[in-house]
């Protein structure tokens, strides 16, 4: 019985997400905006099936930019109170700003978890900053598929390949940071670089 107490033991409820391309990550986010975090506290929202309050954790923000979203400023963000179930964390105290994708709740406020697009602001490269403008925009209806081992195929016209767990074993690699996937005038999609 000592191998099913192993089993037992492990969190049954990690958190697993596969790696997304940020021009993805923008195309299937409601918003997408650059943030900071100036204070969190603990709410509830609602109950779960079983009656218990479902906890989250609200943190009040400064919004600098929004790239995609509603008219209106998002001012509150919720996720999850643990990693364990793809809970966020984020600097409060106002000073690091976020590049922040993730689900609109209405009303100024939006949802995220660890699977979605959540990174420091100084740490996109200048063509990431660029590519939230327009050019991501512009690929939406454009599919990027990430090539995990060689050789790897498109099978539609409107796929770009992402290979920087080949070339780099690195998600974050040369084509996250450089990279946008765009339609072009003959229906198919491509690699663009800028």
């Amino acid at each position: 019985g000592l191998l099913l107490l192993g089993t037992l033991l492990r969190p049954a409820d990690a958190c697993s997400c596969s790696p997304v391309h940020p021009q993805q990550a923008f195309c299937n986010a409601d918003v997408v905006i650059r943030a900071k975090a100036v204070s969190a506290k603990e709410v509830d929202s609602g109950n779960d099936i079983y009656g218990n309050p479902i906890k989250r954790i609200q943190y009040e923000i400064k919004q600098i930019k929004m790239f995609k979203g509603p008219d209106k400023d998002i001012e509150f963000i919720y996720t999850a109170p643990s990693s364990a179930v793809c809970g966020v964390s984020l600097d409060v105290g106002g000073k690091k700003e976020y590049l922040i994708a993730g689900k609109a709740e209405g009303n100024g406020k939006m949802h995220i978890t660890l699977c979605d697009f959540i990174v420091p602001w100084d740490t996109l490269s200048t063509t990431q900053k660029k590519s939230l403008n327009h050019r991501y925009q512009m690929g939406c209806e454009c599919k990027i598929t990430r090539c995990p081992m060689i050789p790897c195929y498109i099978s539609s016209p409107d796929e770009c390949l992402w290979m920087d767990w080949v070339t780099e074993k690195n998600i974050n690699g040369h084509q996250a940071k450089f990279f946008a996937c765009i339609k072009r005038s003959d229906g198919s999609c491509a690699g663009y670089r800028g």
